[in-house]
């Protein structure tokens, strides 16, 4: 799970917050105690429903097939523009070492290439991306955990500028830094989203969702505050590699910042490695409930891959990654506006699900645990409804048309179901389907298989799942 949460996005997060000013940590606190009550609300939903599919199992079960198809198609468009965001951000380290020029034509090449490559692991099967995952995560935390404790002896005061150099109102100053800072949480689902291949889901599932947010909560609020005081303001707002430029103040030439560089370029290949993953494990997971198109239910291959959705995906990405560079200027905000937004729909969703199970199951608990869970719930409900404000009014507009695309594609898959009201003149209706035989369900492909050890094949060779219990933008 924190190999997903924790990219390349982390690393570009203090120069997207710098306008805001100091304040912008205050908006990371608070972004962080609405992260943890998610977090709780998948882990107590995780319980509840073990397969795979996260956000998209928890609507379809509580309020129907359209609920749980608008969060498949919702997750899906954060899984692949965040990807796009994490490759932007890739970017900037990457160009610590070549293009040093920012050469938009060689900008577009490399993050094309980072987005790329994960995805041709992916294709390969589940075990090389879970050992690709592991490796990435432990080197991605030296430079981070580096900045969370020594960084901080190196802050100067005078680093911070105006407490809020937003020139907007002290709160929405926070309600907009908020929203971006949100972005370096997506994920926090991640183990929800795979739980039919990790194994004892049940018990698995809400320990790594809850330990992994407070991890990365902790090292993202040290994280940054150490770069809003080792990097003037003036300079961190046009810092490509902010914790490059950090490490660099702290101890003098221009080595510390480039191994904080390699490190962040690591950090963000295994953070798409994880999320090119998720961006087809969900619509899987749709598509055999018959509520995504049915190729992304296709497992190709000795290692059973979702070629196509991880096809489907990458190549959006790349699309979106190509309009983002010719059209804005700040490329990684625009792009993680919109991630945010597309996935706090299927958290709302998620916490309104389990708000509704515990009222009607209210019997079954004491009185503390129900309101102690019903407070966290309605915490999760409140703060998603406070993240899709922040995203502002054009990101807000472009999630709404790109979350309706979606609506031709439920019509076109649900086009066979059921039957053709009768006419009103009470003629019987020819198309409609015997009554004593209700139209059967799709088809439904195989649940991906839970994490278990496997026999050996002749030559020695094991077919299994991840390893890690889960590892997976930011």
């Amino acid at each position: 799970m924190i190999g997903s949460v924790i990219g390349t996005g982390v690393f570009a997060l203090p120069s997207a917050l710098a306008p805001y000013g100091p304040i912008a940590l205050v908006a990371f606190v608070a972004v962080t105690l609405g992260a943890l009550a998610l977090a709780l609300t998948f882990g107590a939903l995780s319980k509840r429903a073990t397969a795979s599919g996260g956000p998209y199992v928890y609507a379809r079960e509580a309020f129907g097939e359209f609920a749980g198809f608008l969060n498949a198609w919702s997750y899906w468009i954060t899984a692949w523009a965040g990807n796009a965001a994490i490759a932007v951000a890739w970017v900037g380290y990457v160009e610590v070492f070549v293009n040093t020029g920012h050469g938009r034509a060689y900008s577009v090449l490399i993050a094309l290439t980072g987005l790329w490559i994960p995805a041709a692991i992916n294709l390969t099967g589940v075990r090389n991306t879970g050992a690709f995952q592991v490796i990435t995560t432990v080197l991605k935390f030296v430079p981070l955990v580096f900045m969370a404790t020594i960084g901080l002896l190196f802050i100067d005061p005078d680093n911070f500028g105006a407490f809020n150099a937003s020139g907007q109102s002290a709160l929405g100053a926070i309600s907009a830094a908020g929203a971006i800072a949100l972005f370096s949480y997506l994920g926090l689902e991640a183990a929800s989203v795979v739980a039919g291949r990790v194994r004892d889901p049940e018990r698995n599932v809400p320990r790594a969702t809850v330990y992994g947010t407070l991890v990365c909560a902790v090292i993202y609020i040290l994280g940054t505050l150490a770069v809003f005081g080792t990097v003037s303001h003036a300079r961190l707002g046009e810092s490509g590699a902010p914790f490059t430029d950090a490490a660099n103040n702290i101890l003098g030439g221009s080595w510390a910042g480039d191994a904080v560089a390699v490190a962040a370029i690591v950090s963000g290949i295994g953070a798409l490695n994880g999320w090119t993953m998720l961006c087809a494990e969900m619509p899987y997971a749709a598509a055999r409930d018959g509520l995504f198109p049915g190729a992304f239910a296709k497992l190709r291959g000795a290692n059973d891959v979702p070629v196509f959705g991880i096809v489907a995906s990458t190549v959006l990405a790349s699309l979106i990654t190509l309009f983002s560079y010719t059209r804005f200027e700040d490329v990684f905000t625009k792009i993680v506006l919109l991630s945010v937004l597309t996935a706090v729909i299927p958290y709302l969703f998620s916490a309104a699900a389990r708000l509704y199970w515990l009222l009607r199951g209210r019997a079954g608990l004491s009185r503390r645990a129900l309101a102690r869970d019903v407070t966290i719930t309605v915490l999760a409900m409140a703060f998603s409804y406070w993240s899709i404000q922040g995203s502002g009014y054009q990101t807000v507009y472009y999630g709404l048309f790109v979350l309706l695309l979606g609506l031709p594609v439920y019509v076109w898959l649900k086009r066979g179901d059921g039957a053709d009201p009768a006419p009103a003149d009470g003629t019987p209706n020819e198309t409609a389907p015997d009554t004593e035989r209700p139209p059967a369900a799709p088809p439904r492909a195989p649940e991906t298989p839970p994490v278990v050890p496997a026999p050996r094949r002749p030559g020695g060779s094991r077919k299994g799942g991840l390893h890690n219990n889960l590892r997976h933008h930011d």
